[in-house]
C-alpha cells in the first residue's frame, strides 16, 4: 500500500544494456536499477527505491521500459532534465507520469514486445547494437515457419532456463514475426506478449539459428512446444542484440521513442520487408 501522503509516478526511460549486468538491482554488479537509484536519491537527498516493468538480461536492451516510483511531495524542477543530466548517457529519461491509485509498472503490464536484431556481416558500428553471426545462406523461409508457429502455442516450458521456478510457464504470444532488410544481411525479429520466461526470446532465437543453418528442422522444433520438453542443448542467441521495445497498460500505451537506438529502430519500417 501506499505510504501516507505519497504520490506515485510512473518513469518512461530507455537504455544501453552493454555495460550493466542487467535492470535489477544486485550487490556487486553494475546494474541499471542501482544506477537510477542513486541519481533520485542524490537529487532528492533521500533513500528513493523504485520497481521496474520487468528485468532485462546482463546487455540486454531497452528503448522503452517503466519504473514506478512514490515520492512524498511534488517537485519544483524541471526532474527530467535533472535526472538526465546525473544519469550516464546510455541511460535517458523521457517522460516522468502523475499516476492516480496504485499502478505497478511490472504487475499491471499487459503487453510486451522485444526486438532481436542481428547482422551477418562484420560492421563496426553496430558493434553491441545487434549480434554478429558470420553466417551464410540461412533458410529464411524455414525460420519464418517456425516464428509463424508461436502464437499457436501458449505452454513455452522448453524454451526456458528455470521452468521450475515459476508457477506456471503459459505465456499468450499475441504476434511475432521474421523481417529482414533489402540486402538480406539484417534480421530482426519480433515477438509481443503478455509475459516472457528467463532468456525465453533468446533461446527461441537460437533455434531459428539452427533451422536457419539446417541443423533443426521445423518439425524438431515444433515437438518441443508440444511436448513441453527443453533441448538437450541450450543455444541461447547473444544478448546485445535484444531489446525490450514496448510495455503497454491498460491505462498507458506511449510510443517508443526510437531514436535511442538510431541505428536500427529508427529505419523506417518500409526498409524492413518480412521474410
Amino acid at each position: 500500500m501506499r505510504e501516507e501522503g505519497k504520490l506515485r509516478y510512473f518513469v518512461h526511460i530507455g537504455y544501453n544494456g552493454s555495460q550493466y549486468g542487467g535492470w535489477q538491482r544486485q550487490p556487486g554488479v553494475m546494474n541499471v536499477q542501482g544506477v537510477i537509484e542513486h541519481a533520485l536519491s542524490q537529487i532528492f537527498k533521500t533513500n528513493i527505491a523504485i520497481n521496474g516493468c520487468g528485468r532485462t538480461d546482463a546487455q540486454v536492451h531497452a528503448s522503452q521500459f517503466f519504473f514506478h516510483m512514490d515520492l512524498e511531495t511534488e517537485w519544483d524542477f524541471d526532474l527530467v532534465f535533472r535526472l538526465n543530466k546525473v544519469l550516464p548517457r546510455n541511460i535517458a529519461v523521457f517522460d516522468i507520469i502523475p499516476m492516480e491509485g496504485l499502478p505497478h509498472a511490472r504487475f499491471d503490464a499487459v503487453q510486451r514486445s522485444y526486438d532481436y536484431f542481428l547482422h551477418t556481416y562484420k560492421d563496426p558500428f553496430l558493434n553491441g547494437l545487434s549480434s554478429y553471426y558470420l553466417l551464410k545462406d540461412l533458410k529464411f523461409d524455414q525460420m519464418k515457419a517456425a516464428v509463424d508457429l508461436l502464437p499457436n502455442y501458449r505452454d513455452y516450458r522448453s524454451f526456458c532456463t528455470s521452468p521450475d521456478k515459476y508457477e506456471h510457464t503459459l505465456c499468450y504470444v499475441r504476434s511475432a514475426s521474421l523481417m529482414m532488410d533489402e540486402n538480406g544481411d539484417k534480421l530482426r525479429f519480433q515477438i509481443s506478449a503478455n509475459r516472457f520466461l528467463g532468456k525465453m526470446i533468446r533461446i527461441i532465437m537460437g533455434q531459428l539459428l539452427k533451422i536457419g543453418k539446417g541443423t533443426l528442422s521445423v518439425d524438431e522444433f515444433e515437438s518441443y512446444l508440444i511436448n513441453k520438453q527443453t533441448p538437450a542443448l541450450i543455444t541461447p542467441a547473444h544478448p546485445h542484440g535484444l531489446y525490450l521495445s514496448k510495455v503497454t497498460y491498460p491505462f498507458l500505451d506511449l510510443p517508443p521513442r526510437v531514436d535511442f537506438s538510431a541505428i536500427l529502430q529508427k529505419q523506417q519500417d518500409s526498409s524492413w520487408r518480412i521474410v
